[in-house]
């Protein structure tokens, strides 16, 4: 029983990273699902829920791996990239719960084109993770490095897309929105929303670095 204890082990960390990365695009969804119906409380409530949902298996999965990190001798890859990689996804599907739960705090009443455009970008760039994540336990074939590379390549261009969107939408908020309240609801909802598009790009880093490791 000692000796198991001490026998190398890799532990499932691909595996765990593909499922995070699956709860990531549930929760973007949910929030779509959410904005898409916004005006319908019933599905309203749905969504959100189905949203927590996703987070809170998100949440569990982060806390095995890094449960994992602790146990496990030796590692697919350098053990601070996995703990950067794993919390940093999980920064995202924090941050997708953050704007629902924004959207009920701050009783926000209707859904702009802004709104609707950011979350569009939100959901693929979530969609884009999760296909870099998913080719990280093949990054020492180098078409599919290639292919990791291309990948995060277009999340930074989806993040730029969303940085354009912000600034568009806080013109117009500042210039054409009379109501002071509404404006500091709209805002913050913007941000959040832009933000989960930065912690995307995040994780797009994260891979690189370790693509750039290990090519």
């Amino acid at each position: 029983m000692i000796f198991g204890k001490l026998l190398p082990r890799e532990g499932n960390f691909f595996e765990l990273f593909n499922q995070h990365a699956g709860h990531v695009v549930t929760a973007a969804k949910a929030f779509a699902e959410l904005v898409q119906n916004y005006g319908d409380t019933t599905l309203r409530d749905k969504h959100n829920q189905d949203v927590d949902n996703a987070e809170h298996a998100a949440d569990r999965i982060t806390e095995e791996v890094n449960r994992l990190l602790h146990t496990t001798f030796i590692t697919p890859i350098d053990r601070e990239q996995i703990h950067s990689l794993i919390n940093t996804m999980d920064d995202v599907a924090d941050l997708i719960q953050d704007a629902a739960e924004t959207m009920a705090l701050y009783d926000v009443r209707t859904m702009t084109d802004e709104i609707h455009r950011l979350t569009d970008l939100c959901v693929k760039c979530c969609e884009r993770l999760k296909v870099a994540v998913s080719l990280l336990s093949d990054i020492g074939d180098a078409k599919t490095a290639e292919a990791t590379l291309k990948t995060c390549k277009e999340i930074d261009q989806l993040e730029s897309d969303a940085d354009r969107v912000l600034r568009s939408a806080m013109s117009k908020l500042f210039r054409e929105e009379p109501d002071v309240r509404e404006l500091i609801k709209l805002k913050a909802i913007y941000e959040l929303l832009e933000t989960v598009t930065d912690r995307c790009e995040d994780v797009a880093k994260v891979i690189e670095g370790v693509i750039l490791e290990n090519s």
